[in-house]
């Protein structure tokens, strides 16, 4: 069963370039949001998220990362130009692929979160860093697909 990627990014250009590699990279979309509540909306349906920080409804990215890894067991990777503003919602987290990405990095990152990997920071996949595993976090949850 092929794993569900949501994508949360508010400029629609850039999702839809990111849902391309994602079914290129043999993912299924779950859903793309562009906010907080269609974010959560569609977090029941996903394994995956890419998600942005700055959306629609302003820099909620990092909460809306922590919520789907806490509250739904969604691995999360954050793809972002501003690193920097993930703070504490990096401890939620896989990573973070720093834009401008390569579609290769979103692909390669993808494979990785879908292989149920708990040690990623040996990961060597240009573009993205990897967070440090904590206890309580996505490492310890388990996907929900």
């Amino acid at each position: 069963m092929s794993k569900k990627v949501l994508i949360v990014e508010d400029e629609i250009f850039v999702a839809l370039e990111i849902e391309q590699i994602v079914e290129d990279a043999g993912f299924a979309v779950s859903a793309i949001a562009a906010d907080r509540e269609s974010a959560l909306v569609a977090a029941a349906d996903c394994d995956i998220a890419l998600v942005d920080l700055n959306l629609r409804d302003g820099p909620t990215g990092p909460s809306i990362g922590m919520e789907l890894a806490t509250s739904y067991g969604v691995r999360v990777i954050y793809v972002t130009a501003n690193p920097a503003q993930i703070g504490a919602a990096s401890q939620a987290a896989l990573g973070v692929i720093t834009k401008p990405f390569r579609p290769q990095s979103i692909a390669a990152t993808l494979r990785l979160a879908a292989s149920n990997e708990d040690d990623l920071e040996t990961a060597e996949i240009s573009g993205f860093t990897p967070f440090p595993p904590r206890p309580g976090s996505w490492s310890g949850m388990g996907s929900t697909g």
